[in-house]
């Protein structure tokens, strides 16, 4: 079994910054995509940030591009997401997911086959 562990969420001003983790544990974390996926109340989760097992590839929401950054250190098993010029709608609960084996790059919930439970991300104007 895999688990994930998201920290990092909070509290912040508009304009603000914060920065995400999502601690991974029980696979080989190197060989896996990872994602960044959110969800705010009513909605339906929307895809953020994913990044190939390598590193080399990664990919970005229109919303959030040139805002926020992944990263992934394959040695702490530990992927990131750096939360720059955060505005209201960035307010949801962001889930870090781990991606299935056939999946380079996660771009939607299907393509992940493991969650973590989710750190809020408020946003206040």
């Amino acid at each position: 079994q895999v688990q994930l562990v998201e920290s990092g969420g909070g509290l912040v001003q508009a304009g603000g910054s914060l920065r995400l983790s999502c601690a991974a544990s029980g696979r080989t974390f190197s060989r896996y995509g990872m994602g960044w996926f959110r969800q705010a109340p009513g909605k339906e989760p929307e895809f953020v940030a994913a990044i190939s097992a390598s590193g080399g590839i990664n990919r970005y929401a229109d919303s959030v591009k040139g805002r926020f950054t992944i990263s992934r250190d394959n040695v702490k098993n530990t992927v990131y997401l750096q939360m720059n010029s955060l505005k209201p709608e960035d307010t949801a609960v962001y889930y870090c997911g781990a991606a299935r084996v056939s999946t380079i790059v996660p771009l939607h919930p299907h393509d992940l086959d493991h969650w973590g439970q989710g750190t809020q991300v408020t946003v206040s104007s």
